[in-house]
């Protein structure tokens, strides 16, 4: 199932994406799919008509993992942590499908990170990984973009990671779909068309079970969280003006303009 939150340039609602007819239509549902039954309003919208919202914006958090992929710690120029590491987005950083990501003003090498975002639907704390399941909604595309320039100018990652507009994500929550399959899901990146990332979640130096229960022994996971599970090698510079993809296999493409103001 894929859960979208849009509007058609009234009050945003949360929608149900389903083919009708070789067509996506958006199925309307009242309240919010974390928190009410799913119930439909009666509202059926040609998804073209539609404007996707970003699909959850986190009550609480963002947390993201670094250098979950060998060979991104590679072209990084560093050796995989011996321990997870973990760093957190606001969720002020999070927008939507074809919202301008806007570069700051202190960065001049801003670079994309095509990720599998995990959406929390349970409260979660001090769990296993055999409980993961149950606490996860489902799951979308995002973009952990990072000032690279201050990345490497200091030890705490605040301006690197957490500047406004640096976490897109969407275009939908993709509820059914099996990231522990041994092949792993495709997951890539393109700039104004051209390939940057390629990769397959199989590759993940922790699983997204692993990641989650160690997670939630230090912070409590809530509903509508974000786990951002880490990134293939191929990350480059993004410029203003250009146009981002991000595609995660069995979710879809997010999309997202490049501006500087």
């Amino acid at each position: 199932m894929r859960i979208a939150r849009f509007t058609t340039g009234e009050d945003p609602m949360y929608g149900i994406v389903s083919e009708k007819d070789g067509r996506d239509m958006v199925y309307g549902i009242t309240g919010d799919p974390l928190y009410t039954e799913i119930r439909p309003t009666g509202t059926i919208v040609p998804l073209e008509d539609v404007r996707l919202l970003a699909p959850v914006i986190p009550r609480s958090k963002v947390v993201c993992v670094g250098k979950n992929y060998a060979a991104h710690a590679a072209e990084m120029g560093s050796e995989l942590p011996e321990q997870a590491l973990f760093f957190l987005k606001p969720n002020t950083a999070v927008v939507g499908p074809g919202d301008p990501v806007v570069l700051p003003s202190y960065s001049e090498e801003v670079s994309l990170e095509a990720e599998l975002a995990v959406v929390i639907k349970r409260m979660a704390k001090d769990i296993t990984p055999e409980q993961v399941a149950d606490h996860v909604l489902g799951y979308t595309c995002a973009n952990d973009l990072t000032a690279r320039d201050s990345q490497r100018a200091e030890n705490q990652w605040f301006r690197a990671k957490a500047f406004d507009t640096s976490c897109p994500i969407g275009p939908w929550i993709e509820t059914d779909l099996d990231v522990t399959a041994p092949a792993g899901l495709s997951i890539s990146s393109h700039v104004d068309g051209e390939i940057a990332q390629q990769g397959t979640t199989a590759d993940m130096v922790r699983s997204v079970t692993e990641l989650i229960a160690e997670i939630s022994t230090v912070v409590t996971l809530l509903p509508g969280d974000l786990v951002l599970t880490g990134t293939p090698a191929g990350v480059r510079t993004v410029p203003a003006g250009a146009t981002v993809d991000i595609t995660v296999e069995g979710i879809g493409t997010l999309s997202n303009p490049i501006v500087r103001r």
